[in-house]
């Protein structure tokens, strides 16, 4: 079975349905499609399940642009931001755009014919091909049907339960049960107290090292006052640039002055723990922003710690027991339950096998132009949001630019646009950047590189690609378009 699409958008999560709406405003001559292997919309907020899964960015700067965030609370569940996207799906009609249950299994772009040709799995196991003008990937970063699982020794001999969080098994009652969580980002900071309050008997986090947390208020009382007396429109916008300058002040204080930020968020969790938890369980050893800046409200971890009813060990595991896990200290955590919040595995455009008149495509030796379009890759772009600010800031631009530019080649009659790279640009780092974090370290040999100079490399500077990619005009001889072909006779080469 052929179908033919115009833009096809994989995956229906927060990117993709971004840029669906973006693309139903801007580009309404243009037809899309959206492919998700799941049941429903949302990725990551559909798919995580565990105790507290939350945002970790202020929802001012993660909601989109055109959808104001507009509540006090500052970080929100997981099931109010799904619920936020379910709105934005029904004001943009996408629901009968999207196909669930579909998976891409390869693409090959035909030159001649100036197309994808795309192979899909449909909810029935049968394959179908897809014939598209554009592929756009909105997969994020990682393989959502395995997190990253190590290997712990004698495992086996664990008696209890290991779950990993992001196959968090339904109804699961922990109720009177000691556990030991795995992990210090984000996920585990977020499970440790959502789990005490939800019946845990104990619970330890368990960390080979301490990681950077800031608390911020739950509620935005300052956003709460000027909504009594300024417009709600105004109000948002004001409390919207506010964040993002916050954010982007501490990176910056972060890269110009890490000893002293550094200082500061160690006196500020210091004094939340009172005294009654050793400081050495949260004093890293490398600067900040080296790894991700992890966030929690009001403090909750910290006041669950100093209450006893959790607690941290900082040390390297020796073994698993039948009861728990012997470190190599020589302490013993007892457990009925381990958590293994150990992190992601990375996968890029959603672990599909792309291929350029059959030749692969290995993303891992490709930069990405203006962070968007692959390098050397016909009608290809994908969005890969921020590690320093709100994932979302980086979609809303990403999607504004990727429809112009589509507006663009509509005006001039063009059929395929090339971002032409140039291999002296190619970096060893990735779009990721230089963080030190274990998932970034192991997407080395699948994501994009960083290039040397503009517009190849990443800054991780929202105020900057805002200005850049709004202004951006698409005659830079980077950029290579070709117009509009007839359409040949033959069948194309189906992929293989």
């Amino acid at each position: 079975m052929e179908k033919h699409v115009d833009i096809l958008i994989i995956g229906a999560g927060i990117s993709g349905l971004g840029l669906a709406a973006h693309l139903s405003k801007i580009c309404p001559q243009r037809q899309f499609d959206i492919i998700e292997r799941r049941e429903s919309f949302g990725g990551t907020w559909d798919l995580f399940k565990y105790p507290g899964i939350r945002s970790d960015s202020d929802m001012s700067t993660f909601g989109y642009n055109f959808k104001p965030w507009q509540k006090s609370n500052v970080l929100a569940d997981g099931s109010a931001i799904k619920n936020y996207l379910s709105e934005v799906v029904d004001e943009y009609q996408l629901k009968n755009k999207i196909h669930f249950k579909h998976r891409v299994i390869s693409a090959n772009y035909d030159s001649s014919l100036k197309k994808w040709l795309v192979k899909i799995e449909d909810q029935q196991q049968k394959q179908q091909i897809w014939i598209a003008n554009f592929v756009l990937g909105c997969t994020g970063y990682y393989n959502y049907d395995h997190g990253f699982q190590p290997d712990f020794p004698n495992q086996e001999a664990f008696k209890g339960q290991i779950i990993h969080p992001q196959h968090w098994p339904e109804n699961f009652d922990y109720s009177g049960k000691k556990v030991v969580i795995i992990g210090s980002g984000a996920t585990a900071i977020t499970l440790v107290p959502a789990m005490v309050k939800g019946g845990a008997k104990h619970v330890t986090m368990l960390q080979r090292s301490p990681t950077y947390i800031a608390s911020v208020p739950s509620i935005d009382f300052v956003y709460d006052k000027m909504r009594k007396v300024l417009p709600e429109d105004l109000a948002y916008k004001l409390t919207r640039a506010r964040n993002i300058g916050v954010q982007r002040g501490i990176y910056a204080l972060a890269q110009k002055q890490p000893k002293l930020l550094r200082k500061l968020l160690l006196k500020s969790i210091e004094m939340q723990l009172k005294g009654k938890v050793d400081m050495k369980h949260f004093t890293p050893t490398y600067n900040p922003w080296d790894q991700r800046l992890c966030v929690v409200p009001d403090g909750d971890l910290f006041k669950i710690l100093r209450s006893g009813q959790a607690s941290v060990a900082t040390d390297q595991i020796d073994r698993f027991t039948e009861t728990g896990i012997l470190l190599q200290s020589g302490q013993h955590l007892e457990a009925d339950i381990i958590i293994s919040a150990t992190g992601l595995e990375i996968q890029i455009l959603g672990g599909m096998k792309a291929t350029i008149d059959h030749q692969p495509i290995d993303t891992s030796k490709h930069m990405l132009y203006q962070g968007i379009m692959v390098s050397d890759v016909p009608n290809m772009a994908m969005i890969i949001g921020y590690i320093n600010a709100s994932w979302t800031l980086k979609v809303d631009i990403a999607a504004d630019y990727i429809c112009r530019l589509i507006n663009h080649m509509d005006k001039n009659g063009y059929a395929e646009v090339i971002a032409q790279g140039d291999q002296k640009e190619l970096m060893d780092d990735t779009v990721m950047g230089n963080l030190s974090s274990g998932y970034i370290a192991r997407a080395a040999n699948v994501m994009p590189k960083q290039g040397k100079h503009a517009p190849w490399n990443i800054t991780n500077n929202y105020l900057a690609d805002r200005k850049e990619l709004k202004q951006a005009k698409f005659n830079d001889p980077v950029l290579k378009f070709e117009k509009r072909v007839e359409e040949e006779s033959r069948k194309p080469q189906l992929v293989s």
